[in-house]
């Protein structure tokens, strides 16, 4: 039963995420309408059934009494309409669903860390059954009161009279407990123990192992089960006695599927009279949606992990295969050509597999409605939410890295950014409403993430005496750039707040944000003009797993670059190198002036070359930094599966010695991966 308590929580979890997620966004759409439709009415009464069911099933009471009671309020809206509530009602309505979403979201949380969950809600759910109340005293026309009184109609009659053609004489109608929560898992469980009994049988609907759509069926019309012989109907019934949550039961004997008429009910667990609701025109032919196309699955990311490391593992063999030094300068046509075809398909593969991981960042950008929403009504700004490029897609493990830093970014453009005073912004020339654009776009094998906003921009004084203030300037005031100031912004602790609020002033924010970014491979740059607004742009990869690198060599040892880093490869001579006043080395480059990293000296290494015009160096760029490293040669691009490094080396601080990882070349030797930012981290620190 663990595997199944654990199968039934990851299913639960999955599910319930996803519906907050939905209404959350169903909410903010809604609002911006200022009505509910009847379909979001619909929606979100479905919505919280489900919340509701599910939750009572695994015994997550807190959850459970929410999600009840904001459905008897939705139900009474769907019998209602909207039309009657007043402005005011409306907004009551809709700051009470925010607050209800998040506190279901809050719990769910809990029960993702196995934390307990608080009992405390009795303030919550009162605030809910008042407001419910005050909508029930101007209405007067005697409607049920909740979704309970209306299911309960009907005859068990009517729903024996619309069996579904089923070839057996014996055929069992289930009904499970009201309100009980995934139907059809809890028939997967009852078909599960039936035939550990040796039970021969068919059941409608057909899918339910798969299809989540089934459970409202199942609760409607019931669960049916079908028998060839009296014998194995009696064997199912002594299951079902002692199978716990169903309702009612009733074993139904006909002559064949085409005399439905023809009826008797030989037995039956509880009477089922009052309970059994008359089957809706949607649910009449069960056996239908059983036969549906699934075009969506759910998988457990682990799984895909481990394809993906197993796919790494193929491309790195099919090279060692056939790079191998054995086959050098051998030609064997039909070799080559098997080999060729080999490289097209581990090539396909590849991209199948990483396909699967890639997931839109919709549901990232989505959330920072919610963002911008709720600081609207806190701050008292005007301002609009504008997304571009929803559907841009990058690996699921990036997308759940970015939403922490997107977040900051866009809380620090409402907060920072956007004008306190509306008449600011028109004596600027702008419209009275501030806009924060939130976009994405492919370049390659990047995605740019760019969030502006029409604001007042920065002002660069500010923050370099800021910072001269908090001692954190490493040269003289004047011989900042203005991207060096704006850059001193993601440095720890810095903070152009005066006051500490909810959103900012704690020196906690853009600082989050590089290090986030930069762990997923990233960089961040921003970009501002006074009174003009700001951007800051995220350049993240598409995928961790494997990345477009330019090998390199320096005497026999081949490193790897990722190809997002590189900017230009040049040659230079010995006159073009300069010498700024601390002594280290220096080239012209696009009318600026960049430090040189030697690798060779960086890592201590005996080989490699000394003489600049006997190497090569390639302009690199990482975040705000960015350099040239002088190598001894570029052997070319390849596509590399990035391999970490062992644990134990992380006792020896190697990360940020320059090293990001490493990758096995094709005839076998490990190729080290640089870290172009910490790179140059490691020999300032050496300097």
């Amino acid at each position: 039963m663990d595997n199944m308590t654990d199968s039934l929580l990851e299913t639960y979890l999955f599910e319930t995420n996803s519906l907050l997620e939905q209404l959350d966004e169903l909410l903010i759409n809604a609002e911006k309408a200022g009505e509910f439709t009847s379909d979001d009415v619909n929606e979100i009464f479905r919505s919280m059934h489900t919340i509701k069911g599910s939750s009572a099933m695994l015994e997550f009471q807190p959850l459970m009494e929410v999600a009840h009671h904001i459905e008897d309020l939705f139900f009474f809206i769907r019998e209602n309409g909207t039309s009657s509530l007043t402005e005011e009602q409306k907004s009551e309505l809709f700051n009470l669903m925010f607050k209800s979403t998040d506190r279901l979201r809050a719990d769910v949380e809990k029960v993702e860390n196995n934390e307990p969950l608080s009992m405390n809600i009795d303030s919550f759910v009162n605030e809910i059954n008042s407001f419910l109340n005050e909508l029930r005293a101007e209405d007067s026309d005697g409607k049920p009161e909740n979704a309970a009184e209306s299911a309960q109609t009907g005859s068990s009659d009517e729903a024996l009279q619309n069996l579904p053609d089923m070839d057996a004489p014996y055929i069992i109608h289930v009904f499970f407990e009201e309100d009980c929560g995934m139907e059809n898992l809890r028939s997967f469980m009852l078909i599960t123990a039936l035939k550990d009994a040796g039970l021969e049988f068919s059941f409608i609907p057909e899918d339910v192992e798969t299809n989540s759509d089934t459970s409202e069926i199942i609760a409607e019309q019931g669960f049916f089960l079908a028998f060839s012989a009296e014998k194995e109907a009696e064997s199912a019934v002594k299951i079902l006695n002692t199978t716990s949550n169903i309702r009612s039961y009733e074993v139904i004997e006909r002559p064949c599927s085409s005399q439905k008429e023809e009826v008797s009910v030989k037995d039956q667990k509880a009477p089922s009279e009052e309970n059994t609701s008359a089957p809706s025109p949607a649910a009449k032919q069960p056996s239908a949606a059983g036969h549906a196309k699934q075009s969506l699955i759910s998988v457990n990311l682990s799984k895909l992990d481990q394809l993906m490391a197993i796919v790494g593992e193929i491309v790195i063999t099919e090279s060692m295969v056939t790079a191998s030094p054995e086959l050098q300068n051998v030609k064997l046509d039909s070799f080559l050509k098997s080999a060729r075809q080999l490289r097209k398909l581990t090539d396909d593969l590849q991209d199948i597999a990483m396909s699967l991981r890639m997931v839109s960042v919709s549901g990232v950008f989505q959330k920072m409605n919610r963002i911008v929403r709720d600081m609207k009504k806190t701050l008292n700004k005007d301002v609009r939410l504008t997304i571009v490029g929803e559907d841009t897609e990058v690996d699921k493990t990036i997308v759940d890295s970015i939403g922490d830093p997107i977040m900051h970014i866009v809380r620090n453009a409402m907060d920072h950014g956007i004008e306190e005073d509306v008449q600011d912004r028109i004596d600027a020339g702008k419209p009275a409403q501030g806009e924060i654009k939130l976009s994405a776009r492919h370049t390659g094998s990047e995605v740019i993430i760019t969030v502006e906003d029409d604001g007042q921009g920065m002002d660069s004084d500010a923050i370099l005496a800021k910072a001269a203030r908090n001692g954190i300037l490493v040269k003289p005031e004047e011989e900042y750039s203005r991207k060096e100031i704006l850059s001193l912004l993601m440095l720890p602790g810095f903070s152009t707040n005066q006051e500490v609020t909810e959103f900012s002033g704690r020196g906690v924010g853009l600082d989050v944000v590089k290090k986030n970014v930069e762990a997923i491979g990233g960089t961040v740059t921003i970009t501002s003009e006074k009174g003009q607004g700001s951007c800051t742009t995220l350049k993240i990869p598409l995928t961790l797993a494997i990345v477009d690198g330019m090998e390199i060599s320096i005497g026999k040892n081949v490193f790897t670059i990722p190809i997002a880093n590189i900017r230009q490869s040049f040659k230079a001579e010995q006159s073009d190198i300069i010498l700024d006043a601390a002594g280290h080395e220096m080239i012209k480059c696009m009318d600026e002036f960049f430090p040189i990293v030697r690798i060779h000296n960086l890592f201590n290494m005996a080989e490699g070359y000394s003489n600049i015009e006997d190497g090569i160096l390639i302009w690199v760029e990482a975040s705000d930094k960015s350099y040239c490293m002088f190598v001894d040669q570029l052997l070319g691009e390849q596509q590399v599966v990035v391999k970490p490094l062992p644990s134990y080396l992380n006792n020896f601080n190697i990360k940020h010695s320059g090293i990001s990882g490493c990758t096995i070349l094709g005839d076998g030797n490990i190729s080290i991966i640089l870290d172009v930012a910490s790179v140059y981290t490691a020999a300032q620190e050496m300097f």
